[in-house]
């Protein structure tokens, strides 16, 4: 398989997986590409062709992690500053009304999940990969990814309950609306 047969297959998934956990379509544009360059580069170092979904997937999950880390340093580095000129709650409004603005409830819910569940459950469900692609991803047992899968379904469930009014509207479509504005 080469190069374009291989982001003509994943290019929808690892852009609907790294969208998911960035939750910024510039970001994700740019990690999306990122992860298929370092596909390119790198491709010929891949043993096992079975395993090449797993393999892109983890290339994507490092570079959403990268991506935290640089962000966490930078709002840090942010705070700091604001902190020294008396802007840190104005710097905690606009990211509250950022967070508001995400569309969607269940979205909403999802991102509010702890990571290591977000992103099992972003990984089977919106990225359509196996237990055992995402336990290669992630490092770590098949058990244990069902485990996470389990318990972030629970939990997703639980959160949704206490958040979200579901109603049915006159075209008998399923509508989710916040119960409140509240999305710590």
């Amino acid at each position: 398989m080469d190069s374009y047969d291989i982001y003509e297959q994943y290019y929808q998934r690892v852009k609907r997986f790294i969208l998911s956990s960035v939750r910024d379509e510039w970001v994700a544009d740019d990690l999306t590409q990122e992860t298929f360059i370092r596909v390119q580069k790198n491709l010929e170092t891949v043993q096992d062709p079975s395993k090449i979904a797993s393999w892109i997937f983890r290339i994507a999950y490092n570079l959403c992690q990268d991506y935290f880390r640089r962000q966490k340093r930078i709002l840090s580095n942010e705070c700091e500053f604001n902190e020294t000129t008396g802007g840190l709650q104005e710097a905690i409004a606009q990211k509250k009304l950022e967070q508001c603005e995400m569309n969607g409830c269940i979205q909403k819910v999802v991102g509010i999940l702890p990571e290591p569940l977000r992103i099992v459950i972003t990984l089977f469900d919106m990225a359509e990969l196996s237990h055992r692609e995402i336990a290669e991803i992630l490092e770590t047992t098949v058990d244990n990814v069902k485990v996470r899968l389990h318990r972030a379904r629970k939990k997703l469930k639980v959160l949704l309950e206490e958040r979200c009014a579901f109603e049915v509207d006159e075209r008998s479509v399923l509508i989710c609306a916040p119960i409140d504005g509240d999305w710590k």
